[in-house]
């Protein structure tokens, strides 16, 4: 037995460091702690959904999970992305179908997987839609679907995309595929979360909590034949310790991430001090699905720059562990330099029809898009600033609708908020002077607008004729919606991820060939959701390529066993 020199890093701020894997003449060289067909490394949607599918098809299947689980998802508005024809689709009187879904998410998913398989996610949907029903979920469409950041309580179905904006709408007919599960508040993703946790009880998969993954084991071939994981006793002081600064840091973070960060630190000193390795063998692989790198600032700095004055959205494990633990192992990465930034102008619906400029006065993108690509744009050609600019009668109709339209608090509280305090200006050269862009830019980018808005002209980034408004009543404001305005937050996640086969999510090395033994699904790989992200898509993909993964490393088992047999 061998052991090669550890390649940690990052441990004083709470991310986990990974070492490179042990390298053993054969799988009797080790003394295994545990058996199992395979070993799922992280239980959100991802890791879940593999565990299901392969203790369904008869597999042994193990879990371990740093923390309590649920991860990214359990922070999530639990919206799936579903399509084809489902009934919430038909009873609202849509007839959409799985090539009018492909066409659409060509436009989404650009290269990050090829035709074939987007074309097999888009078959899958349905199939996918019936299995969670069959898990429990409850999906309605009770109310037309709107369009909007986030639906109110009472309406499950609704346009979680771009699928209206003309540009899409010309290549695709539009339909709503966003499918949120029945359930109070915003964060119906832990409503989601729960039943494929009740799932996983059901079938009696073991589940190990405070336990990571720290480096992988291979033999001498190349082939991943276990892991070593660090396992905290959860009935101990430490683990109880652990415990409790890891539910404070998940709950202070979105108002005090700082102190979230040190509280990380000190549970990760914990793991380090008194977590016990054992060996866990998977005869039929290991499963990497730890979620994305959003709350490794290392990684954001060297590979995706644009996204860190961002809020950092999601869970703690989104640290890059699992794709670190990949690339370890060879595996190679892509996309990494791709994120996914939220700013969110609708609700209210009179914002979208004012005119998003940057620092050099100047529109970049389309109001009305999914507030991810207005995020993404915003991040990508004008380093995170940008501003809203808005006449006297939009902000009468959006202070209205803020006040008294039912909104969310994270709707209605932030944009009070902005609309309060503002800049305010008599005229375009003051406000521009107010909020530093070049005066004559920003009057003749409305000055283009008023005439897109009065028929005179086309709008040059394609905005709906219904969502165009002069800015003609004085005074002006511009509201301050750059991705560091702490208080208008735009949170971030990161897309990129481990490259895998398409067909089966193996981890490919960087000569694009299969690693034997290792998979990986969800935000730690390469998908469907790794160019664009649209509400929905992401958990849809989760769920997805955790049946992929899962239902190979199964069938390979199987053929190996019947081989020897």
């Amino acid at each position: 037995m061998t052991q090669s020199p550890s390649s940690t890093s990052g441990a004083t701020d709470g991310t986990l460091p990974v070492d490179v894997p042990l390298v053993v003449d054969s799988a009797e060289a080790v003394a295994w702690n545990e058996t199992v067909d395979l070993l799922v490394v992280g239980f959100g949607a991802a890791g879940a959904s593999a565990a299901i599918h392969a203790r369904e098809a008869g597999a042994n299947v193990g879990i371990v999970e740093r923390f309590e689980g649920g991860g990214a998802t359990i922070k999530s508005g639990g919206i799936v992305y579903l399509g084809g024809g489902t009934r919430q689709q038909k009873a609202a009187g849509y007839e959409d179908t799985v090539e009018a879904m492909y066409r659409y998410l060509q436009l989404e998913a650009g290269d990050a997987v090829s035709n074939p398989t987007l074309h097999q996610f888009c078959e899958d949907s349905l199939g996918l839609h019936a299995w969670l029903e069959s898990l429990g979920a409850k999906f309605d469409s009770t109310a037309p679907p709107p369009k909007t950041s986030y639906p109110k309580d009472g309406i499950y179905l609704y346009y979680s995309g771009n699928e209206g904006v003309p540009a899409f709408a010309a290549q695709a007919l539009p339909a709503p595929r966003g499918h949120r599960m029945h359930g109070s508040g915003v964060a119906t993703g832990k409503h989601l979360f729960a039943m494929l946790r009740r799932r996983v009880e059901d079938l009696k998969i073991p589940v190990m909590t405070q336990t990571s993954v720290r480096r992988l084991i291979q033999d001498r071939s190349g082939t991943v034949i276990g892991a070593e994981v660090s396992r905290l006793n959860p009935e101990s002081s430490a683990g109880q310790r652990h415990l409790k600064l890891m539910r404070k840091a998940e709950k202070v973070h979105d108002f005090a991430p700082a102190w979230a960060d040190r509280l990380r630190a000190q549970a990760l000193a914990i793991e380090l001090a008194d977590a016990q390795p054992l060996h866990i063998r998977a005869t039929g692989g290991v499963l990497l699905s730890t979620g994305g790198f959003i709350f490794n600032r290392d990684m954001v700095q060297k590979h995706a720059p644009k996204y860190m004055k961002s809020m950092r959205l999601g869970a703690t494990g989104c640290d890059g562990s699992g794709i670190r633990l990949g690339q370890t192992a060879g595996g190679s990465a892509a996309r990494l330099e791709k994120g996914s930034a939220w700013r969110f102008i609708n609700p209210p619906t009179a914002l979208p029809r004012g005119i998003v400029v940057g620092a050099n006065g100047e529109r970049f993108c389309n109001e009305q898009v999914y507030g991810a690509r207005l995020g993404v744009e915003m991040c990508e050609q004008g380093d995170g600033r940008a501003w809203l600019i808005l006449d006297a009668k939009l902000r009468r109709e959006a202070m209205k609708e803020a006040a008294f339209g039912k909104l969310w608090m994270f709707q209605s509280g932030p944009a009070l908020i902005l609309m309060l305090s503002s800049p305010k200006a008599r005229t375009l050269a003051e406000l521009a002077g107010k909020i530093g862009v070049p005066a004559a830019a920003l009057e003749r980018t409305v000055q283009a607008n008023n005439a897109s808005a009065s028929g005179a002209r086309a709008d040059a980034l394609g905005k709906s004729k219904d969502m165009l408004a002069a800015l003609d009543q004085g005074p002006y404001y511009a509201l301050d919606i750059s991705a560091s305005n702490k208080i208008f937050p735009c949170p971030a996640i990161t897309l990129g991820g481990l490259r895998v086969e398409e067909g089966s999510n193996r981890v490919l090395n960087t000569a694009g060939q299969p690693i034997p033994g290792l998979y990986a699904a969800g935000r730690t790989a390469v998908g469907v959701a790794s160019n664009f992200y649209v509400s929905g898509l992401s958990i849809a993909d989760c769920l997805w390529s955790g049946r992929r993964a899962a239902l190979h490393a199964i069938q390979k088992t199987n053929d190996t066993a019947a081989q020897a047999a």
